[in-house]
């Protein structure tokens, strides 16, 4: 499936690994990058069940963007357990501007086909995407 205004198609792992993650719970996140030639989006990492959200943070990269999907579980005030699947575009600034550009121009087409993201996020450092950010979201 290629996005129209940037030619980037979308490897068939992505969604599998996507479906893996929402309906089987068996990932707790996913980064998804652009490959080489910036022609395909492709799964960068998976983390299982037992990565913790600083796992997490850590592996997006610091000069380079990612498309992220997280799974993150959560009591609620009536001590409810819940889970919401967060999208993340992490544009960091430090990113080359190609990179930064061709992420911005695919981003709607990539996400409308990953059905099932409850928070959409953009980060362009750390802060943005803290755990207490990320708590607060949710609720």
């Amino acid at each position: 499936m290629a996005n129209a205004r940037s030619g980037v198609g979308v490897n068939d792992e992505c969604m599998l690994k996507f479906g893996e993650l929402q309906s089987k719970r068996l990932h707790r996140f996913i980064t998804f990058k652009m490959n080489d030639n910036f022609k395909e989006i492709v799964v960068d990492q998976v983390g299982n069940r037992e990565t913790t959200y600083e796992d997490f943070t850590n592996s997006l990269p610091e000069n380079d963007c990612r498309y992220a999907i997280y799974d993150f579980d959560f009591v609620t005030a009536e001590d409810v357990q819940k889970s919401r699947i967060f999208y993340i575009l992490w544009s960091p600034d430090t990113a080359k501007v190609k990179s930064k550009m061709l992420y911005a121009t695919s981003n709607q087409k990539f996400k409308s086909g990953l059905n099932g993201i409850q928070v959409d996020l953009q980060a362009t450092d750390a802060s943005e995407i803290t755990l207490d950010v990320i708590s607060a979201r949710a609720r």
